[in-house]
């Protein structure tokens, strides 16, 4: 039995350079035993081999997106999840990471989502307090992490405060900015953080004038913000009384609102898996979702909205802005073009299921707005995926293909929608279709008149659907 010692619990290229001396010795998983901490002498078994002779692994950009945040997980078998891993793809699995039913892969998918999670609330939940150091101005902040991400989220306080001098106190670490250096320092206690400053009554003030009583929900925001991070965020007093008068705040909006909001099917929390087989458990699957690079910028993924009987999906492209920001599909711009289009077409949105071909918003950011890109070939490819099993468990008998992405993601076809346009076909495994524009295609137009006899082509398009299956009619 060999004993690898990595000394600093999210050091990749410790556990890399470990790992191919391993491989090239030929070191089965079983024979070796991973262990964190400082070198020390070892009595018992065989020497860890130097990798400088060791040739160089050829693995998957797969292994790498999955190991950079499993090895800040604070699960002590972490290290050897990982080279389990790569013995396996260093010995005939090369397609193993392609396998998301996989127990091992499900289990690093698993830990990845969890980084991920506990980096984006440290993001979203620590709070600067201003203070005085050696007369100059300086925030620091006090934050309790669940694994080992303090040097991972430092690149991004670093981009957002870079004229700031900051320092940021956690159990495990700190770490100190002066507008220009960084410096990694040892863990700190609680107390060594302020407890308010004169900042935080403004603050309150803005977090209650925002706050969105249609949108409160205690059980999510317990699970995305455990109790643990509210007696460091100044807006926690107030979160009780906000909750308490959700209720008649929501009331007095819908009773104002001309249209109720549509239900949508709830996604399952982080530690709340839905039943496999299900749509919610679907939706837990592509919450922890790593097949693509674009989960990382987005907020969160979109999943589809209906009932789960629907006899017909129409499928868009991805999220917009106003989509990744609200968690449900099609609210937008275009999500309001399309309900006006069903509902000439004599459509009743709530007798159909509306998803998308990509789950996460493609953006580039331009100033303070984020603009839309459209997937390209590889993103939509590995949400196909995702696709094929809501198309799965809802059986239906018509899909709809809202502009080109959602063409190719359902039919394979690469080139222009006018071939597929209008006209009934076959997408795959033998599911009747049509194709026809993205809603957001008609607000690009700037000719009015264009845009109306496209909106008219638009709705006759849409009205096939409703003459092939009469089900989704309006009443």
């Amino acid at each position: 039995m060999r004993t690898v010692r990595i000394a600093r619990p999210d050091d990749l290229d410790a556990f890399r350079r470990a790992a191919r001396g391993l491989i090239a010795i030929g070191a089965a998983p079983e024979t070796v035993s991973w262990q964190e901490g400082e070198e020390i002498a070892l009595l018992f078994g065989d020497p860890v081999p130097d990798d400088a002779a060791a040739p160089p692994l050829s693995v998957p950009k797969r292994f790498h997106a999955l190991a950079e945040p499993v090895i800040c997980h604070r699960d002590p078998e972490r290290f050897a999840l990982l080279y389990t891993t790569l013995w396996q793809l260093e010995h005939g699995r090369r397609t193993l990471l392609q396998d998301p039913t996989h127990p091992l892969v499900r289990r690093l998918e698993r830990m990845a989502g969890a980084v991920d999670r506990d980096e984006h609330r440290m993001t979203a939940f620590l709070r600067f307090r201003r203070i005085e150091s050696d007369g100059a101005e300086r925030f620091v902040a006090w934050f309790e992490p669940e694994h080992h991400i303090l040097r991972r989220a430092a690149p991004f306080f670093i981009g957002r405060f870079a004229a700031m001098r900051w320092s940021i106190l956690t159990p495990d670490g700190s770490l100190h900015w002066d507008a220009g250096t960084l410096d990694i320092g040892a863990g700190m206690r609680r107390d060594d953080a302020p407890d308010e400053d004169a900042l935080e009554e403004a603050w309150r003030r803005y977090y209650a004038a925002t706050f969105n009583p249609a949108r409160a929900n205690p059980a999510m925001m317990r699970a995305e913000m455990p109790k643990r991070y509210w007696r460091n965020l100044p807006e926690a007093v107030l979160i009780p009384e906000l909750l308490d008068g959700a209720p008649a705040r929501t009331r007095a909006m819908i009773a104002a609102s001309a249209e109720a909001p549509r239900k949508a099917i709830p996604a399952p929390g982080p530690h709340e898996p839905g039943p496999a087989g299900t749509l919610a458990g679907l939706a837990s699957d592509i919450a922890a979702c790593r097949r693509c690079p674009l989960h990382g910028p987005a907020t969160q993924p979109v999943l589809g909205e209906g009932p789960p009987d629907a006899p017909v999906v129409f499928v868009g492209e991805q999220p917009g802005d106003q989509e990744d920001l609200a968690g449900r599909v099609f609210v937008g711009p275009a999500g309001q073009l399309l309900d006006r289009a069903l509902a000439e077409a004599g459509i009743d949105r709530a007798r159909i299921y509306v998803t998308n071909a990509v789950k996460h918003f493609k953006y580039q950011v331009r100033g303070k707005r984020r603009i839309h890109q459209r997937p390209d070939s590889g993103e939509v490819e590995a949400c196909r995926w995702w696709v094929e099993r809501e198309l799965a468990l809802l059986r239906p008998r018509l899909a709809v293909a809202l502009g080109a992405t959602a063409a190719r993601a359902l039919s394979g076809h690469t080139g222009s929608l006018s071939a597929l346009r209008g006209r009934p076909l076959r997408f795959r495994d033998d599911l009747p279709g049509l194709v026809t524009i993205h809603p957001s295609y008609l607000l690009r137009l700037p000719d009015e008149i264009a845009r109306e006899v496209e909106h008219r082509r638009f709705v006759a398009e849409l009205s096939q659907a409703a003459a092939l299956v009469p089900e989704i009619r309006r009443g």
